[in-house]
């Protein structure tokens, strides 16, 4: 159900931009290790494609996305693979991301749904839009590098206030916070986010990716940082809290 839950549209459909979006939003978006597998395929696929200039996260309306599908999760974890889990793929996915990456989000963010746009080089955002990041809660620890990029981004207080107190960010608070360039209305979130990508499609190609290369410096200190939330989300995922959290969420 991949292929139907992940819509990947290339740049024959629309010059220069790959769309990625998600959709499944009878269940909220939810990410399923299938999902995010067909991701990381089409962003691959972006980095060798010379007519992908520009890769576009959608979701549908009223829902970015409301981060990893707890019943796929708790799957996983109960496994006892040794496989990384392919929401860390795909997160290394997104830090070697070669194309400028863009995203529109309307309605829930979370989880993943948020710090999917700490990759993202411009996100636009409906004024209904909520951002959280509810780790913590889960006996969990950030990842995609969101403790490195977060702080960066927003200092430290707001930074900790969304990863570690869990606490949701509207539209405004994250433009404040510098998560966001542009609030539009909800009606209009796809189209700015397309129109965007496409200028950014119609830009000198080396120039643009020097640019970008420039601006977000090197890759190294993100992909180690993914490593290091990783080692320690494995290890808190085995933990007697985060069983208890997991279950107690899926009583709601």
């Amino acid at each position: 159900m991949s292929d139907s839950h992940i819509l990947v549209e290339r740049p024959e459909v629309r010059p220069g931009v790959m769309v990625i979006r998600f959709n499944r939003p009878e269940k909220k978006n939810a990410i399923t290790s299938a999902m995010y597998n067909r991701m990381t395929a089409a962003l691959e696929e972006a980095n060798g494609d010379e007519t992908v200039r520009a890769v576009a996260f959608l979701g549908t309306e009223g829902c970015f996305s409301a981060g990893n599908d707890m019943g796929d999760f708790l799957t996983y974890a109960l496994s006892g693979s040794k496989d990384a889990p392919a929401a860390a793929v795909f997160i290394k996915a997104l830090a070697l991301a070669e194309k400028p990456l863009v995203s529109g989000v309307d309605g829930l963010a979370i989880g993943i749904g948020t710090t999917l746009n700490l990759h993202c080089d411009m996100t636009v955002a409906s004024g209904r839009s909520l951002f959280r990041t509810p780790f913590v809660d889960l006996a969990l620890v950030p990842e995609a590098a969101s403790s490195l990029l977060a702080p960066r981004i927003m200092g430290h207080q707001r930074a900790f206030a969304m990863l570690v107190a869990g606490e949701g960010f509207s539209a405004q608070a994250a433009l404040d916070a510098g998560l966001v360039w542009k609030i539009v209305e909800p009606e209009t979130v796809e189209a700015e986010t397309l129109s965007l990508a496409a200028s950014l499609a119609a830009k000198p190609p080396q120039a643009l990716r020097i640019a970008r290369d420039l601006v977000r410096g090197s890759r190294d200190e993100v992909l180690a940082r993914i490593d290091e939330e990783l080692v320690h989300f494995s290890a808190q995922l085995k933990s007697a809290e985060a069983r208890a959290a997991f279950e107690a969420f899926m009583r709601r």
